[in-house]
């Protein structure tokens, strides 16, 4: 044989050597050099014959066999590796489909070319095996924080080695201007863990808010108990943070025991951090006293939330103001990032202004529009009448609630209101007939005469003009062009028509035109739960219409 009792032995050898170094099953190793020595053998005989070798896991000797399949007649593709059930005849008394013939051959000198594929191949399978057992190994420990060494340094990289495995710490995951030698220890989080045919697979962050988070879980028993719940964090890596917590037990402040005594366990979390500054919230299920609470040390007067909008504007005292803002804009926007709010601050001077501007542009539009005089336009706007919808179609008894206002009054105020509003609309109507717009989509309901004004002078005339719309292209969206978000106005964004409203819409138009089925919009909406558009928030191309 070519292969020898030393060298049959010194595969197994070989084969445990690199199992144990690469921390995988040795018969992964020996299956890898069957291939190998497989290939080997096909380059020798032919690389049509289906040869095989089998190295006993004892033994270590190879056995190279050829295998010829039985297969239908007509189904030959293959003469050296593939046999008709009549040729099979000489070699088996009763052939069958799917029967193989297996006879051993002569076994093959490795050449320095043979050997250095037979490599190739091991290397590979070795180099999957060790890939796979990694990625099931860590699959599970994503979320939490690992301890590891610092192996090497790559283009700002730095490769970690986290015990059965390695991780890559990436440039933009560091804190600051962390630097790291050959063999220093570090604690990373375990970012993510993917599967993949090459590079690293292990990423891990030091810049995460959880990373944080999970320090805090570390130090303090009362989170890893589940006393005390972290309810959001904001991070700024480096700099500052902000960690809002809530405490299930009345007797344990939450804030406090994440202090500890003499500060003791939030100095680990921040040591550990790079100095970074962390300030401590509790959490409050209030939204304005949570966001007070979130722009601290800044002292807050007050907070304007309206419903329904993500937008919230807090006043503060004019010397307040640099502080809540922070320097360059660090504490309002970690606030922002802890509350998920959009936050405008106001110094109270220009709050104040505003909101005289305010008063004094509505109370204006009802003394221009309700001919009445200044004193009882301003007890309207008093009251929180801010349109002269509102004046129009409120309950009167909530006029008569107004010092000075009779039923007579507010009986002639409402009435001058709606006669506005109507002469409006209908000036309104005309100048959209006037544009061009068609009585198909005047009658069609949810669309107001300055509406239809809107859309004819955009050039949308007919309700099948209106049915090739987007949502977003009526209610407005975001385009992200070369990774900056871009503003896009929407035709009737200025009624505030919200995107739901603007898919209804344009999806009941089709479904009147007869391009949608209904039945098969409930299907869609069942199994997606999605609503008929798909603008979203970056925007998209408006669907066409099916052909005539």
């Amino acid at each position: 044989m070519a292969i020898t009792s030393a060298n049959q032995l010194e595969l197994l050898q070989t084969a445990e050597a690199v199992a144990h170094e690469k921390m995988i099953d040795p018969d992964l190793v020996i299956q890898a050099m069957e291939d190998s020595l497989a290939r080997a053998a096909r380059s020798r005989y032919g690389a049509d014959m289906d040869i095989r070798v089998a190295i006993d896991r004892k033994t270590g000797r190879a056995t190279f066999t050829r295998v010829r399949t039985v297969v239908e007649d007509d189904a030959v593709e293959n003469y050296h590796a593939q046999l008709t059930v009549e040729q099979a005849r000489d070699y088996l008394d009763d052939p069958k489909v799917g029967d193989q013939i297996v006879d051993e051959v002569p076994p093959v000198e490795l050449g320095r070319i043979a050997a250095q594929s037979a490599k190739q191949v091991i290397l590979q399978k070795v180099r999957e095996a060790e890939r796979d057992r990694q990625y099931e190994e860590f699959k599970d420990r994503k979320g939490t924080i690992i301890n590891g060494v610092v192996k090497r340094e790559e283009y700002g990289n730095v490769v970690v080695d986290i015990g059965r495995g390695e991780g890559v710490l990436r440039r933009n995951e560091k804190i600051g201007r962390e630097a790291y030698r050959i063999g220093d220890r570090i604690r990373c989080y375990i970012k993510d863990v993917r599967r993949e045919v090459r590079g690293p697979q292990i990423f891990l962050s030091r810049t995460d808010p959880q990373f944080m988070a999970e320090l805090f879980r570390m130090e303090v028993p009362e989170i890893y108990d589940g006393i005390i719940e972290i309810k959001a964090v904001a991070r700024d890596p480096g700099s500052r943070a902000k960690i809002a917590v809530i405490s299930y037990d009345h007797s344990i402040d939450p804030v406090g025991a994440c202090v500890g005594m003499r500060g003791s366990r939030v100095q680990a979390v921040v040591n550990e951090l790079q100095g970074e500054k962390i300030d401590i919230i509790p959490w409050n299920e209030d939204q304005a006293t949570f966001l007070v609470n979130a722009l601290q040390p800044a002292q807050v007067s007050k907070v304007v939330l309206e419903e329904g909008a993500s937008k919230i504007e807090v006043v503060v005292p004019d010397e307040q103001l640099s502080l809540a803002i922070g320097r360059r804009g660090q504490n309002v926007r970690l606030a922002s990032q802890l509350t998920g709010l959009d936050i405008d601050i106001l110094t109270e001077a220009e709050e104040s202004e505003r909101r005289q501007a305010e008063f004094a542009e509505r109370t204006r539009l009802f003394m221009d529009t309700l001919d009445v005089d200044e004193m009882m336009a301003q007890l309207l706007v008093a009251e929180g009448f801010v349109t002269l919808e509102e004046v129009a179609y409120v309950e009167r008894d909530e006029l008569l609630a107004i010092d000075g206002f009779d039923e007579d009054t507010a009986d002639e105020l409402q009435a001058r209101a709606r006669d506005h509003l109507e002469e409006e609309a209908r000036k309104a109507l005309e100048e959209a007939r006037a544009l061009g717009v068609e009585d198909s989509l005047v009658h069609f309901e949810g669309l107001t005469p300055q509406m239809l004004k809107a859309l004819g002078q955009e050039g949308i005339r007919t309700l099948e003009d209106f049915a090739t719309c987007a949502d977003w292209e009526l209610a407005g969206g975001w385009t992200t062009e070369n990774g900056q978000r871009k503003k896009d106005d929407g035709i009737l964004e200025p009624f505030d028509l919200s995107l739901d409203e603007a898919q209804n819409l344009i999806m009941t138009a089709r479904v009147m035109l007869g391009w949608v089925d209904p039945t098969d919009l409930v299907s869609e909406e069942g199994e997606s739960g999605d609503g008929a558009g798909d603008g979203g928030e970056d925007g998209g191309n408006p669907p066409s219409p099916p052909e005539a």
